[in-house]
């Protein structure tokens, strides 16, 4: 905690001096201020929610999509040469080479932009669960043919368990990636969120509320990390070497 509290201070003292302007960047104390005025207003909450309600809806699509796309490719020879190729080349396209693309399919509402987060979050979930998912025991796999366990059961009852760990790796990816992928779709046509509090500080060289709003994503990432670790621990509490415990 030190060296944070040692950057702001020097960070504040530039600023108390001018050696660091604030229309370059604004002080700690303004950025607090502003913080309080901007909950004050409620323009902050609000702001809030909308990227909220994008990623939340963004990611659910992107997970489902990610995770069914990866038990179709890992349980079927077919099902990953039809499905991985495609992904493989789809994770090395960069989110600005979309947007383009999904206004012309989708419009500039909101479409493109939940789009454009279920994209950045199907990725990583998909990699890790199919390799989570060609990972797993053969050994339980021939267990259960013995068993004469119906598809659904092994999928149930071995696949997916012993994907997990791995699945849950993919998820902590996912999100922040989602969230990367929520900021550069807010800065396209948004009228309302985070990205377009950014923006319309930016038109007004507002420094202080640009921070606010970075800051704002920065939290909401960690916030949505640790919930995964919560999860992860609650999980794979079976798994102590896993959990480095």
């Amino acid at each position: 905690m030190l060296s944070p509290l040692v950057l702001v201070l020097a960070w504040q003292l530039a600023s108390a001096t001018g050696a660091l302007p604030e229309r370059l960047l604004a002080s700690p104390i303004t950025i607090v201020h502003t913080t309080g005025e901007l909950l004050g207003a409620g323009t902050l909450q609000e702001a809030v929610a909308v990227s909220l309600g994008r990623a939340t809806t963004g990611f659910a699509v992107g997970a489902a999509l990610g995770i069914g796309l990866a038990v179709l490719a890992g349980l079927s020879t077919v099902g990953e040469y039809v499905v991985d190729p495609p992904m493989q080349m789809l994770r090395t396209v960069p989110f600005y080479g979309l947007i383009p693309l999904l206004i012309l399919w989708f419009g500039i509402g909101e479409l493109p932009k939940v789009v454009l987060v279920a994209f950045g979050a199907a990725i990583p979930l998909y990699l890790n669960t199919f390799a989570g998912i060609r990972g797993v025991d053969g050994k339980l796999a021939e267990l259960a043919r013995v068993q004469r366990l119906s598809r659904l059961a092994l999928l149930g009852h071995i696949v997916l368990p012993g994907a997990l760990p791995q699945t849950l790796v993919g998820l902590r990816q996912s999100l922040g990636v989602a969230w990367l992928a929520l900021i550069v779709a807010e800065q396209v046509n948004a009228d309302a969120g985070l990205g377009f509090l950014i923006n319309d500080a930016r038109e007004f060289l507002r420094t202080d509320v640009i921070v606010v709003g970075l800051l704002v994503y920065c939290v909401l990432g960690l916030l949505t990390d640790a919930l995964v670790r919560l999860i992860e621990r609650k999980a794979l509490a079976w798994r102590r070497g896993f959990l480095g415990q």
